[in-house]
């Protein structure tokens, strides 16, 4: 691609995980010029997100790519296993799919070139300043610079919501947790695919699964503190492991963790210098069973078809519909993890539920049911 080739453009999305990637697709299928950039290079290895619950699953397959999980082998989730303190509860339900994230991402983003976008990965983005009604970007490639336009701009830049200005960005909420992760290259005795497994301890909690290829995948949510006085992120979900009723994963200090920032975040505006937010950089709630990638691929749904009507002058006002919609379909679903945040944060609360549900498994299925309702 040349400059003067990726001069103009409809929409702009930076960002290519679920939420970008699926806004993009969205938008070209309805015949947007698009233009999709990200900074890393395809496939990636990304940690968090490994689980694709009913109603992620009902998303796809509502945007036309309901085969897709299947033919990238996900592994289909039929229980959670809750532990804490040496108790353990076994809940079965389906609760949708295990697929690594380096091969939703490059999947997603298939979907979205072939719908008729066009991607760029490797590349940094920052808002530059233009008329309100054509915002633009100033892209960089290795030693290369150049700048696009668009009729709109979709920032899908995730927690570090990095294409706005620090004083622009979504600010976390007192008490957040740190996101952390890591990826296994075997899973260990005790272990199945097929599984949730959750082990919550007094620094937080560590959520295991086996991917399709056999890895197992560790994602956790950590007080900050707790991860200062244990001597870093493996450490503490050690210690979590070993506290819990859950097998020994050998050698989980070293594995190489990646953090992210602080996961529950105060929604910022969603829409701002020219720019809608979508996905994580909207505002964040820590997820429970794949409820951030069903948020991820609804939000990005939804905001590719209110953009592609403003386009074609179907919507005067795609800024109040996009807040319309966002409330509805993601903002009110996050009070219930919310919710749950709460009682896993909480040591005795945690405990009283794993008591409970040792006994009375059922009691989680209802929850479970609205938490992954597809509408």
């Amino acid at each position: 691609m040349t400059e003067g080739e990726a001069g103009s453009y409809d929409v702009l999305v930076v960002g290519a995980g679920p939420a970008g990637s699926m806004s993009a697709r969205e938008l070209a299928r309805r015949g947007a010029r698009v233009l999709l950039v990200d900074r890393a290079e395809f496939p990636r290895p990304k940690v968090c997100g490994c689980c694709l619950n009913p109603r992620a699953l009902a998303t796809l397959d509502r945007a036309g790519l309901g085969r897709l999980a299947t033919r990238l082998g996900a592994v289909e989730l039929t229980a959670m296993e809750l532990a804490t303190e040496g108790r353990r509860a076994s809940i079965a339900r389906p609760l949708g799919v295990a697929l690594s994230r380096d091969a939703l991402d490059s999947a997603l983003i298939d979907a979205a070139r072939e719908a008729g976008a066009e991607f760029l990965p490797g590349t940094t983005a920052a808002l530059r300043e233009g008329p309100p009604d054509r915002p633009g970007l100033r892209l960089q490639r290795g030693d290369r610079a150049w700048d696009v336009s668009g009729r709109f701009v979709v920032s899908a830049t995730g927690l570090s919501d990095g294409l706005f200005p620090v004083a622009d960005r979504a600010t976390p909420a007192p008490g957040a947790k740190l996101g952390a992760g890591a990826i296994a290259a075997f899973a260990p005795a005790g272990y199945e695919p097929g599984r949730i497994f959750m082990a919550c301890g007094e620094g937080g909690y560590v959520g295991l699964v086996v991917l399709e290829d056999g890895r197992l995948d560790l994602a956790a949510a950590l007080d900050p503190e707790a991860v200062r006085q244990a001597g870093g992120i493996g450490r503490l979900a050690r210690s979590i492991l070993e506290a819990s009723a859950l097998p020994a994963v050998h050698g989980v200090e070293a594995l190489p963790w990646k953090g992210t920032p602080l996961l529950t975040r105060r929604p910022a505006r969603l829409d701002g210098r020219g720019a809608f937010r979508v996905g994580d950089s909207a505002g964040y709630v820590e997820p429970f069973t794949g409820e951030g990638m069903a948020w991820a691929l609804a939000g990005g749904e939804a905001l590719g078809a209110i953009l592609a009507d403003a386009l074609a002058g179907a919507e005067p006002r795609p800024e109040r519909r996009w807040a319309l919609a966002y409330r509805s379909r993601i903002a009110r679903r996050q009070l219930t993890c919310r919710a749950v945040a709460k009682v896993l944060r909480t040591p005795w609360m945690t405990r009283s539920l794993v008591r409970v549900l040792e006994v009375r498994p059922s009691l989680a299925r209802p929850f479970l049911a609205i938490m992954h309702k597809a509408t």
